[in-house]
């Protein structure tokens, strides 16, 4: 009787952690996407972002990528915080209604619709971290037979995307080597912050780091804080303008004294990245020095890259440095240009 009773309770002990375990997993998943093919998707999504919505699934360990353009229907009961066109900032959960438009539910229990294009950006507030962040890397080389040329270039980036906040770092290497001419290097790396406000304004600061052979730049610390705003937000691009000050420090190889300065600085961000498998990101920041009379420098750099399997990409870069009171007479700028093969988390 008792080993009757004690297999009855064990069974009942099964079925009630099935059940529990069942609804939990159920629980998990709580969104759907209803594609434009009419496929149907089940999961949690996690954000979207760039006109890429990353929905985690029970069937898959990794997250799913999907084009927000492809998406014709969602329905979630997660809070996010999104972004609208306009520069809005709402915490809401969102859902389909029967005209295709997209329903926000508002914390005070008002509810106002949207377009799907008009929604540019959402970040589950409870989602974990490692959906929040991006990496990339690159790596390229180049030998030439005649006169052994050698060049190589490796470039790391990575950021993070907050609730109201992001940042973002990268350090790139550039070498050259030569018969009979000294080899040639370049180091840069940066981080970067931006706490967003509403309308599409947002306060940023960052610090850079230079070093480079052409103009005997042993080390260059420029670090900036200001505003800016974003003219263009949508799931194509994004186009930001801004500016503030900057402290510009810097030591010299060829026995150049040191010196610092303070600046002002303009500056424009344009990145494109809904064109099939190209995307692009530019920058151009200007700096007019406060302290020293009529110097002046800029910052200029473009990446294009073309994604050709999924996460794996060919890039074409181009940076461009000037200054037009250098260490060494005659060599005002500074490029690099390459040809890279990389790879994004």
């Amino acid at each position: 009787m008792i080993e009757l009773i004690m297999k009855m309770f064990f069974k009942h002990c099964i079925l009630i952690a099935f059940v529990c375990l069942s609804f939990f997993a159920a629980n998990g998943q709580k969104d759907s996407l209803v594609m434009n093919n009419g496929d149907i998707m089940v999961g949690e999504i996690k954000s979207m972002d760039k006109g890429i919505l990353f929905i985690e699934t029970p069937y898959s360990d990794k997250d799913f990528n999907v084009k927000w353009i492809e998406i014709k229907e969602v329905y979630s009961t997660t809070r996010f915080l999104v972004t609208l066109q306009d520069g809005r900032r709402i915490n809401t959960t969102l859902h389909t209604n029967a005209t295709g438009d997209i329903v926000l539910q508002l914390e005070d229990g008002l509810t106002t619709t949207t377009s799907r294009e008009e929604l540019v950006n959402l970040i589950g507030l409870e989602s974990e971290f490692w959906s929040r962040v991006n990496a990339s890397i690159d790596l390229g080389f180049s030998f030439t037979r005649a006169n052994h040329i050698q060049q190589g270039t490796a470039q790391i980036g990575a950021g993070y995307l907050g609730d109201t906040w992001s940042t973002d770092l990268f350090f790139n290497v550039f070498r050259s080597a030569q018969d009979s001419i000294a080899p040639t290097r370049r180091n840069e790396g940066g981080i970067n912050y931006k706490f967003y406000l509403q309308h599409d304004w947002y306060l940023m600061t960052d610090i850079n780091y230079l070093s480079n052979t052409e103009q005997a730049l042993k080390a260059r610390y420029t670090g900036k804080l200001g505003a800016g705003n974003f003219l263009i937000h949508s799931n194509h691009s994004y186009w930001g303008v801004g500016g503030g000050l900057s402290l510009n420090k810097e030591s010299f190889t060829n026995g150049t004294a040191s010196r610092s300065s303070a600046e002002v600085y303009g500056g424009t961000e344009l990145n494109l990245f809904d064109t099939g498998d190209l995307s692009l990101l530019s920058t151009l920041y200007l700096y007019p020095s406060l302290t020293e009379s009529g110097r002046f420098r800029s910052d200029f750099k473009v990446d294009t890259r073309y994604e050709f399997v999924s996460d794996f990409y060919v890039k074409f870069n181009l940076t461009l440095n000037y200054d037009n009171r250098p260490a060494i007479a005659g060599n005002e700028m500074d490029y690099v240009y390459g040809i890279s093969v990389g790879w994004k988390l």
